[in-house]
């Protein structure tokens, strides 16, 4: 290994952001579950697909804010996605479960309560929900970390 590739991942590890990526990437699972309820919403499904532009969103958040090369942002934008798809998922239950009844969002939440809507979440949740959680967190995941050159 000569100076430069050395050098090029020294650089790497210093340019490191943990403390800046965090909240980045709770904002970018945030505004990824409400995009998810408003498509859900105006388009009258849930789309599980939508779990994996989560995760690939949280991720780039992460990557570009943290410049983060070791494993700790992979996680973070793992575990971030994981919240943005339940989230997501809770919202576009209860955005569905309001349009389908002509109430809004907030009746509908007020009505059932956030417990209930919670546990609502979980029964209408399948397989298939899980397979899009399992994809949006690796697409987090891989999507967080910078790749270091070697020279």
């Amino acid at each position: 290994m000569n100076d430069s590739a050395t050098l090029t991942i020294a650089d790497s590890y210093e340019q490191q952001d943990f403390a800046r990526a965090v909240p980045v990437a709770i904002m970018a699972a945030i505004a990824g579950a409400v995009l998810w309820a408003a498509f859900g919403y105006f388009s009258g499904m849930s789309l599980g697909l939508v779990a994996i532009l989560i995760g690939a969103l949280v991720g780039y958040a992460v990557r570009r804010v943290g410049k983060g090369v070791e494993r700790k942002f992979g996680y973070l934008g793992g575990a971030a996605s994981a919240l943005g798809w339940a989230l997501g998922t809770w919202m576009c239950d209860i955005a569905l479960l309001a349009k389908a009844t002509g109430r809004s969002i907030l009746d509908v939440l007020g009505n059932i309560g956030l417990t209930d809507s919670v546990t609502f979440a979980f029964r209408a949740a399948d397989a298939m929900d899980l397979l899009f959680l399992a994809i949006a967190v690796y697409e987090g995941y891989r999507f967080s970390l910078r790749h270091r050159k070697a020279g």
